[in-house]
């Protein structure tokens, strides 16, 4: 009768707190996956700012889709209030012309950085195994690895009047904050393992600064064009919650 009790006991003991499916003040939480950036893109025609101020109509490009390796981590402030950071291998984002720069094709490329945190609020109690949430927050964006085509060279040189593969044209984005509008969902598999989706809206613009020089490093003309990206990011992450 007594080992009854004891084996009862030690049965509760296994489904007790340390088994809870609970995520509550002082948890944190580890997430790995994939990253979806899908923008939904704009832009204005190209312009020359110097030597001389003129609008190349119909100068228009876009960016494409990018995927990368998503990384994030949460503190659980309570039962219901998070505050996470999201990082991840900076996505590298191709240029495309359309308008009268589709003939050129591929205009350039560049990757971006842009770690972001969110305060997150996460519907039903901390034990619930389904839980949606929404969020809020911001990012701060920046480019590297900046690399224009030689077709988009040779088209700005041209505007500029100099001969063919006279010239080299660098560019450089500008850094920004950014507003990011979030919503998902988290499943609990056990007290530690899970899975979470979520879907990120990031009002984001940027302005392309083109600077061209002759092989003998004189300056020959500077242009500009500006970018809406407002990518839509898709985020499926494993998660680890201790």
């Amino acid at each position: 009768m007594i080992e009854g009790h004891v084996s009862a006991l030690a049965i509760l003991g296994a489904l007790g707190p340390g088994a809870a499916m609970a995520q509550q003040a002082g948890n944190w939480q580890l997430g790995a996956g994939w990253l979806h950036f899908s923008p939904q893109d704009s832009s204005k025609p190209l312009t020359l700012t110097s030597p001389v101020s003129a609008v190349l109509p119909g100068s228009y490009a876009s960016v494409g889709n990018s995927d990368t390796l998503g990384l994030n981590a949460t503190y659980f402030v309570d039962s219901h209030w998070a505050v996470e950071g999201v990082m991840g291998i900076p996505p590298k984002f191709k240029l495309t012309g359309t308008g009268t720069l589709a003939r050129i094709g591929e205009l350039g490329e560049a990757r971006q950085w842009s770690p972001t945190l969110l305060g997150k609020y996460y519907f039903n109690e901390g034990t619930a195994k389904l839980r949606p949430f929404v969020g809020l927050g911001a990012t701060y964006v920046w480019y590297s690895d900046v690399a224009l085509t030689t077709g988009l060279q040779g088209a700005l040189g041209s505007q500029l009047r100099q001969p063919p593969l006279s010239t080299t044209t660098t560019a450089k984005l500008d850094n920004s904050f950014a507003p990011v509008f979030n919503a998902g969902v988290a499943y609990q598999f056990d007290p530690h393992w899970g899975v979470a989706f979520s879907v990120s809206y990031i009002r984001l613009k940027t302005t392309a600064k083109l600077t061209t020089t002759s092989i003998n490093g004189f300056p020959v003309g500077t242009s500009e064009a500006s970018l809406k990206l407002n990518p839509i990011v898709s985020y499926l992450s494993l998660t680890y919650t201790f």
